[in-house]
């Protein structure tokens, strides 16, 4: 899994594009390129949410769909993973502490975009 932070795209703390920003269609065409993709978020208690990604407002804040929520059983690491299934989850920009889009290699230097966009 690949955090997607592409290159020359103005982003916010954990790595969406900032779609308020002049000509944000542009931004808005790489977010496309997420919708359906497996996406891993984790938050600021611990947990993990893995799911398919299916959409991102101007706040930053993710809904993923079919997602499941992974969480440790233990204070003491390295503890055992307890996961359920959530279904729809929105996870707010302020509880997110990491994003990672499952992608191959190639679509993972397309997403970094390693030149500049004209």
């Amino acid at each position: 899994m690949a955090t997607t932070q592409p290159e020359g795209i103005p982003l916010n703390q954990v790595g969406i594009p900032n779609v308020s920003e002049p000509n944000s269609s542009k931004y808005v065409a790489h977010v496309k390129k997420l919708i359906n993709r497996r996406m891993l978020i984790g938050i600021q208690d611990g947990r993990f949410f893995l799911g398919s990604f299916y959409c991102v407002d101007k706040q930053g804040n993710i809904i993923l769909q079919d997602a499941v929520e992974y969480r440790s059983t233990r204070r003491s690491s390295p503890s055992p993973m307890e996961h359920r299934g959530v279904g729809l989850i929105l996870i707010p920009f302020s509880c997110r502490t990491s994003s990672h889009v499952d992608c191959s290699i190639e679509e993972q230097l397309s997403l970094l975009s390693l030149k500049e966009h004209k």
